[in-house]
């Protein structure tokens, strides 16, 4: 297996940055991203500019999209319903499907429309940027993370890693995908919420008060990790202060990036999921609870 062409749909942060290495690999006309009506408009009169330099992106509305190999769902959470429909013309019977949003319900959705039978699971790591309209300024362009629904080293896992390494772009396949996306959620719920509440860069983790709140919080997502199975450890939590305390200290979470620009927040994702979980386990999280209202508070009152 091989895979020759791609439908890309969101070029914020992440998006920007996985377009821009596949098209410079496959060529422009084989990495197609898509966009409708006004926003396609506005790519196309303003352009997308990653760490300075305007991007040659294929922008293509759905409706016209070519059937690809690959598709790769770079959007918010809040977009993701919109991007499903977006990408019915893109989606063959053999087409795969990867969404590297974050939290841990959008392979679900997809599910739901397109069925399980192609899709891997994934997400995005280590991906240090600033997003302000059409610009995006990136130190760190991360690492995709991917695997199967049951963790198998299959012929398509193959195939992606051979695109991600021949294009440039970090990558991993991990042994197990599940337990990987509930790390990656445990710093999502708990880094990303308390930066935003506290409206602090990455800096401010490193006083203690930042560091005793993001242990209380990674203590319940913690707990409700165990519960669904998942052996996650606060091992996590304590690994993640120390990554925050090297990255740059006036570097933000993509919530306090949303928040500062008056976007809809990824909370009810983040702390929302577990408090949802938690309740199916009766198991306490007033933490997540507290920081889950305090978001949805701010963000209607604001």
């Amino acid at each position: 297996m091989e895979i020759k062409k791609v439908t890309i749909i969101g070029v914020g942060a992440v998006g920007a940055v996985i377009a821009s290495k596949l098209t410079s690999y496959l060529g422009k006309e084989n990495v197609e991203c898509l966009a409708d009506g006004e926003r396609k408009v506005r790519y196309e009169r303003d352009g997308i500019f990653l760490n300075g330099e305007k991007q040659d992106f294929n922008f293509v509305e759905s409706k016209n999209a070519h059937e690809s190999d690959l598709i790769i769902i770079a959007t918010k959470n809040l977009q993701l319903s919109q991007a499903i429909e977006m990408m019915k013309t893109a989606c063959g019977k053999k087409t795969l499907i990867l969404s590297v949003l974050n939290g841990l319900q959008s392979e679900r959705d997809i599910a739901k429309v397109y069925g399980e039978e192609n899709l891997l699971y994934g997400f995005v790591i280590s991906l240090n940027s600033i997003h302000e309209g059409n610009k995006v300024e990136c130190s760190d362009f991360g690492t995709v993370v991917f695997g199967e629904q049951n963790n198998a080293k299959t012929e398509r896992t193959g195939a992606l890693c051979e695109l991600f390494e021949k294009s440039g772009m970090r990558f991993k396949n991990p042994d197990d995908i599940h337990l990987e996306m509930w790390k990656k959620f445990l710093i999502n719920t708990v880094f990303n919420t308390l930066s935003a509440i506290t409206r602090s860069p990455y800096g401010g983790f490193k006083h203690e008060v930042m560091q005793n709140l993001a242990r209380k919080v990674g203590k319940e997502v913690v707990a409700v990790a165990n519960a669904e199975g998942i052996a996650l450890s606060e091992k996590v939590t304590e690994d993640a202060i120390a990554m925050m305390c090297h990255h740059d200290p006036y570097g933000k979470t993509s919530m306090l990036q949303d928040m500062e620009a008056g976007r809809k927040s990824e909370n009810e994702f983040f702390c929302g999921t577990i408090v949802r979980l938690a309740e199916r386990h009766n198991i306490s999280t007033p933490c997540c609870e507290f920081l889950r209202d305090l978001i949805d508070g701010s963000e209607k009152i604001r």
